[in-house]
């Protein structure tokens, strides 16, 4: 915004001020949503609004405004409907035409009188009295090429809000995701519950967490990176079937697919197994899809997804033989496995265990492939601590994960409720974590004794909503439909930015796969290069599902 624009805006905030106008007032006057007079009025032809007294009363936004002489022109927004108003010089006193033409872009104003047509047929609310609401003092980004900058749009999301109709579409479509999935489990008898943000040692997942400190307690707390410990206990405790929807943290890099806060559904149910969660994954997600958009099917960067049927369930095993030949239960230690790798002429990388480079061999060779939606089972235990050994491969545990667009939304197990064996395992990560690994899990000792009082057969399920939505909505980048998505700080001396000027702000993320481009625009990530951290693994990644 130009220093005379911001000028010409206070000074005329200061001459309301001076006639004794209220630019802010604490009250409005009776008014009708512009979605209802539109309602009642859009049927109506010109010479029946004629001959129709009645008036109306409306508020909203200054969106445009556009004199022509004796005639002037606005459009009000007010919760994503619009309309047009019109000031006629000959038809109101002088005071009023100057006042509604003396009003800026931005503002907001309440107005009455009769509704007419113009002779483009366009329904119109021609002004007998106006009020200012609260006075602008920036302009709006131009409609068409003033708000484009996808940094200026993820950091300012309210001028997003106001200028793209995407913006609010997707908004609005987490909302309503968001209510589809409690009422679906609500209607399944789970119990929404609340679980600790702040907790004295975190886990259910292996991530690495953001720290702070109690005050009063001189204690250090973590931001929990999953709810699964404390949904757990509730079981114990007798709440057959639990789930929360909340925020979880996780201290790490961003992408694309991957953000520091993220919002996380998690639910637990006693007496089930984890392929009673892959039934209850896939009836969730549909009635989800069907409540929202109308059926299941869906396009995801030109992929036509169809999520209704049965999802196939494909074992890791089978999953990673099919597509690199290689059966990584038959090369079953990291030496073996490496060789194997070797020789069928793949990149070996630097996974320090036999799991972990199972996992770098799903993540880089199959995931990408898994378009249409799919269940993947049966994961190696030194990934997941958590979950319950395979009675048929010990070396596997039973757990999945469902992918869509190639991409995982979630994380499910048969929970793990043999206390002796989770203290076991539990100790084993203990020592990974003696050794520098800062992901590895915490061994938390009242969870433990709580096992020790008995946690009946459980299936866990835990699904990144952020993800679901991404997927839902067809967006390609997970900020577009988290609100207020973090960003890399902006440099002390970059200034203020000027969404009405468009424009880049230079970025030195590099310009890969995970960082993403979009409209030529590089988006700052916050991945660290050369950190050997693969976003897509199960291990710091910021991955949806901590069940």
């Amino acid at each position: 915004m130009s220093e005379r624009e911001r000028s010409a805006r206070r000074d005329r905030l200061r001459a309301l001020r001076e006639s004794g106008v209220d630019p802010y007032p604490a009250r409005i006057g009776r008014r009708e949503p512009i979605a209802r007079v539109r309602e009642r009025f859009e049927g109506l032809a010109a010479e029946d609004l004629e001959g129709d007294p009645s008036q109306v009363a409306i508020a909203g936004r200054v969106m445009a405004l556009r004199p022509f002489g004796k005639l002037v022109f606005l459009t009000l927004l007010e919760d994503g409907v619009r309309i047009q108003v019109s000031a006629r010089r000959d038809e109101v006193e002088p005071e009023l035409f100057r006042f509604v033409k003396q009003l800026d872009v931005g503002d907001f104003v309440r107005v009455e009188g009769p509704v007419w047509r113009t002779k483009s047929d366009e329904l119109t609310v021609d002004v007998r009295g106006a009020e200012l609401l609260a006075k602008s003092l920036r302009p709006l980004p131009e409609k068409w090429h003033g708000l484009v900058d996808l940094e200026t749009r993820y950091r300012q999301r309210y001028l997003d809000l106001l200028v793209n109709e995407e913006a609010r579409r997707l908004t609005i479509l987490r909302s309503r995701a968001v209510a589809a999935m409690r009422s679906f489990l609500d209607s399944r008898g789970f119990l929404e519950v609340e679980t600790p943000v702040l907790q004295p040692i975190y886990g259910g997942a292996a991530a690495r967490p953001f720290t702070t400190h109690h005050n009063a307690y001189d204690q250090q707390l973590y931001l929990r990176i999953s709810d699964e410990l404390y949904l757990k206990r509730l079981v114990v405790g007798g709440l057959d079937r639990v789930y929360e929807i909340g925020r979880v943290f996780r201290n790490e890099g961003v992408s694309r697919k991957h953000n520091p806060e993220f919002t996380m559904m998690e639910c637990y149910q006693a007496y089930a197994d984890y392929r009673d969660m892959m039934t209850l994954a896939q009836e969730m997600i549909q009635e989800i899809a069907g409540r929202v958009l109308g059926g299941p099917r869906i396009d995801v960067g030109g992929e036509k997804i169809d999520l209704s049927g049965e999802w196939p369930r494909i074992p890791l095993r089978d999953a990673i033989a099919d597509r690199i030949g290689i059966d990584v239960l038959e090369h079953g230690d990291l030496d073996r496995l490496r060789e194997a790798v070797r020789r069928a002429g793949l990149e070996v990388g630097e996974a320090p265990t036999w799991g972990r480079l199972v996992d770098d061999l799903f993540s880089e060779h199959v995931e990408p492939t898994l378009i249409q939606p799919s269940f993947v089972t049966d994961y190696p235990l030194e990934l997941s601590p958590l979950a319950k050994r395979s009675a048929s491969e010990p070396r596997l545990v039973e757990r999945f994960e469902p992918f869509i667009a190639g991409m995982e939304i979630g994380n499910a197990f048969s929970e793990l409720n043999d206390p002796e064996d989770q203290r076991g395992r539990l100790e084993a990560t203990m020592r990974d974590r003696e050794l520098g690994d800062e992901e590895a899990h915490p061994l938390d000792v009242d969870y433990l004794e709580a096992l020790e009082l008995g946690l009946p057969p459980t299936g866990g399920l835990g699904i990144g909503v952020d993800r679901l939505v991404m997927i839902l909505s067809g967006a390609a980048n997970l900020r577009e439909v988290i609100a207020f998505p973090h960003m890399r700080p902006q440099l002390p001396n970059a200034g203020s930015i000027r969404p009405s000027e468009g424009g880049s702000e230079a970025s030195d993320a590099p310009e890969t796969p995970e960082t993403g481009t979009e409209s030529g625009t590089a988006i700052r990530t916050g991945v660290e290069p050369g950190t050997g951290v693969d976003p897509d693994t199960g291990v710091g990644s910021g991955r949806p599902g901590g069940a």
